[in-house]
């Protein structure tokens, strides 16, 4: 996982959970990189899985839920960092099909060798949307806040469906329904 994906979970941690509960975490982790980090370098993702595993412990949070926080405050990171990605759309459903066409490509132009999940549309109408989301890595939950805050960023509501294909979390798909 690239350095900016563990910077900015650090970064939220601090600021909702306070800066103790942020080096607690990372003492408790075994991690390689001894939680310094830069944005553009490379680290595990296992080390990812423990200090979410490490923060899920000590708030009482399940790891979906703390997914879910850290998709909210990633994509402030993406509204204030890449705000030309969100102006080309008008609607969250173009927009959240357009994760492969458009978003992943200009992600990888910006970091070659990022690990993304792969997003196969399934189906599309103008109110609806059927995707399969496929990753190394059960991380489906930041997915689904980003969709939301997706929903929220052009002032419209859904309501979407997760149905786990791999009990693992690596193969699901996603049923959005805007309202």
């Amino acid at each position: 996982m690239r350095g900016i994906v563990f910077r900015e979970f650090l970064e939220l941690v601090e600021e909702k959970f306070g800066l103790e509960m942020a080096d607690n975490i990372i003492t408790s982790s075994e991690l390689n990189s001894n939680g310094v980090c830069t944005s553009l370098g490379t680290y595990s993702f296992s080390e990812m899985l423990q200090l979410l595993t490490h923060l899920s412990t000590n708030t009482g949070l399940s790891i979906g839920n703390l997914l879910l926080v850290y998709a909210d405050h990633f994509f402030g990171v993406i509204k204030k960092s890449y705000p030309n990605i969100l102006s080309i759309y008008k609607d969250p459903i173009e927009m959240i099909s357009s994760i492969e066409k458009l978003i992943h490509i200009k992600v990888r132009k910006i970091d070659p060798e990022s690990e993304l999940p792969i997003f196969e549309v399934i189906e599309k109408t103008d109110n609806s949307l059927t995707m399969k989301y496929n990753s190394s890595r059960s991380m489906h939950f930041f997915g689904l806040g980003l969709m939301n805050k997706t929903f929220e960023h052009f002032n419209a509501t859904a309501t979407i469906e997760i149905e786990k294909i791999k009990a693992d979390g690596t193969e699901v798909r996603f049923v959005i329904y805007k309202n």
